[in-house]
């Protein structure tokens, strides 16, 4: 596996600022298969990437991760090498990004921003987030990757299928970085440089309401990787809030001799309801439990009958019914060839008629 079965995968909005050099860098480094997917763009990034040899994709849909998921169905090489088209990852970097695919070590490679940050690359809010979203990340889904939000990526297409993705907007990194873990993908974290953008080159992420998405993909994906988490979070809340209410109910009456029956039974309510979608969050999570490991069973099955299959040199479904078919054919010719008996047990021995002795009218 070389550089020749790599696909740069490049979503843009109005970068034409930075999207020929970024293009051009990636072609210098030896990656001619550039596919860049365009977000209705009115600065002529398309026609810019065009020019310096990208097959560009204007985007049906709206958003980052529309256009990543739209992306993935054009490519056309067995690996996938993702970034960004203003120029704050480098190129230089890909070789470092691959080795882990190519030596077979790693299905998906995150590049890690944090290890080299140039200065003014992200901002303090943005650096804050980020490391909240990572901390929050290893929390409800054990793993520590490091820098889940990094749009630096390098997967084999084959292991992307098996992914549900959905997101529209920047949360397509944040979901990439829980299918790894969901499906146990063998996942990498790269060093990699992360430079600021061009002074002229505008950022498409607003901090706020981007990140507020982050968050909320974050916590919705975990329904289905961590329901103990999804779930008992919430009913801890609730149960919390039950206990407060309950105790200044108690307080109040023990003390003042004052009762609240309607704040009693929203206390209770809340408390029951707490215990209820904590025992609902640990049996989804023993059922969650059940079915990975019924899943990696069946895929060691799998992987077991294809090893045996290749070892054995048995042939495919579509050999194994062509053989069958020819050999039944094979009596049935031999019978039409052979002399059949009469009914009197004689074999017919007649020799044939030389069609050059049969007259016009059919007779000898």
């Amino acid at each position: 596996m070389d550089r020749e079965d790599v696909c740069v995968l490049l979503p843009t909005l109005d970068e034409a600022e930075t999207v020929g050099s970024v293009v051009q860098g990636f072609r210098d480094e030896g990656f001619e298969n550039v596919l860049v997917v365009d977000g209705h763009s009115t600065d002529g990034t398309r026609e810019i990437a065009r020019e310096h040899g990208a097959r560009v994709v204007q985007q049906s849909g709206i958003g980052k991760g529309q256009a990543v998921r739209e992306g993935l169905t054009h490519v056309d090489a067995p690996v996938v090498l993702m970034a960004d088209a203003d120029w704050t990852y480098r190129p230089e970097d890909a070789g470092a990004m691959l080795e882990p695919i190519f030596e077979g070590r790693a299905e998906h490679v995150i590049g890690d921003r944090f290890a080299d940050m140039e200065e003014g690359a992200m901002s303090r809010l943005n650096q804050v987030g980020n490391r909240i979203v990572n901390r929050a990340f290893s929390v409800i889904h054990g793993r520590d990757l490091q820098d889940i939000l990094s749009g630096y990526r390098a997967f084999t297409l084959e292991s992307v299928e098996r992914y549900a993705l959905r997101s529209d907007g920047f949360g397509i990194e944040t979901e990439l970085s829980v299918e790894c873990v969901k499906h146990g993908t063998a996942t990498e974290v790269v060093p990699i440089t992360y430079g600021a953008r061009p002074d002229d080159s505008e950022t498409n992420l607003h901090p706020v309401r981007d990140g507020a998405n982050i968050f909320l993909t974050l916590y919705k994906l975990a329904k289905t990787n961590n329901p103990l988490f999804y779930f008992g979070s919430v009913g801890g809340v609730s149960g919390l809030v039950g206990l407060a209410v309950a105790a200044y109910v108690g307080y109040d009456f023990v003390v003042n001799g004052v009762s609240h029956e309607a704040l009693a039974v929203v206390a209770a309510s809340g408390i029951i309801l707490g215990v209820q979608l904590i025992m609902f969050g640990v049996l989804s999570d023993i059922i969650v439990t059940v079915n990975r490991e019924q899943t990696r069973r069946l895929e060691e099955l799998a992987e077991q009958l294809s090893a045996g299959d290749s070892a054995t040199g048995r042939p495919g479904h579509g050999d194994s019914t062509t053989a069958p078919t020819e050999a039944a054919s094979a009596p049935a010719d031999s019978a039409d060839s052979a002399d059949v008996p009469d009914s009197s047990g004689e074999s017919d021995s007649r020799p044939e008629t030389d069609p050059a002795q049969v007259g016009a009218d059919g007779e000898d």
